[in-house]
């Protein structure tokens, strides 16, 4: 190995080194920056009253799409995005906040900006749009970017998986993209999916039959996010360079 090979090396390994241990995409920043702004300004500036309207007006609310209320309330059009911006607590935004980073930074670092937006308003929609087939016509208030994560998890289990299993934090999303058969046949994407539908499906059965009281968890939602971005991601996934063959997947 010739010298300039060894410098190379070495610039590499430097690089490597002074890359910062916590490393978000700037899109992935701003969308925190966001819901946290728009927590901080129901919980700490608005009053009661104030906030009750803001939730009546961009909450997704399934009653909303019964004939005889559509005409009457346009907030049809805009809640199925709107809601994926409020939520009901610190703990509730700061657990969606922590899954967001954990999945959502090897998305936005493979799909971009624009994709990412129109990732999150898509995979928002098609989360109520399931809870809205179990919930048509009730008045029940869903709230939260729980929808969205489960869309990004279900994006990066298309990807995020090295063939050993593991998950590389900073190269993630340089690998390919798995077709549907191979993630159904990926062992690390089996069990990854298998836990998270499980532990859905527990929440749904204990709400249902544990007759518990306070707020409950839209994991309908929850499942619909997760399907359209395990299903869909191929359509965001940014065309691959002709000289890349390796990464290239149906």
């Amino acid at each position: 190995m010739s010298d300039t090979d060894d410098s190379g090396l070495v610039l590499a390994e430097q690089a490597r080194k002074r890359e910062p241990a916590f490393n978000l995409p700037g899109s992935l920043v701003a969308a925190l920056a966001l819901l946290t702004f728009v927590h901080v300004v129901r919980t700490y500036l608005l009053t009661p009253q104030q906030d009750e309207w803001v939730l009546l007006q961009f909450a997704f609310i399934s009653a909303r799409y019964l004939p005889q209320f559509m005409a009457a309330d346009w907030a049809w059009l805009w809640t199925p995005v709107t809601y994926s911006f409020l939520h009901g607590s610190w703990e509730h935004l700061i657990f969606n906040g922590f899954w967001m980073v954990a999945f959502g930074a090897p998305v936005v670092r493979r799909i971009g900006t624009r994709r990412f937006l129109a990732f999150w308003c898509l995979s928002a929609a098609a989360s109520v749009a399931l809870h809205c087939a179990f919930h048509w016509g009730e008045v029940v208030v869903v709230i939260g970017a729980s929808g969205v994560v489960s869309g990004l998890m279900g994006a990066a289990a298309r990807f995020v998986f090295s063939p050993s299993g593991r998950i590389s934090r900073q190269f993630a999303h340089l690998n390919r993209r798995l077709t549907i058969r191979e993630a159904f046949s990926n062992r690390s994407v089996l069990v990854f999916s298998a836990i998270w539908f499980l532990t859905n499906f527990a929440i749904g059965f204990f709400q249902l039959f544990g007759g518990g009281e306070g707020a409950s968890i839209a994991w309908e939602a929850h499942i619909g996010g997760f399907l359209f971005g395990f299903f869909f991601f191929p359509l965001f996934d940014p065309p691959l360079p002709e000289a890349d063959p390796e990464r290239r997947a149906g």
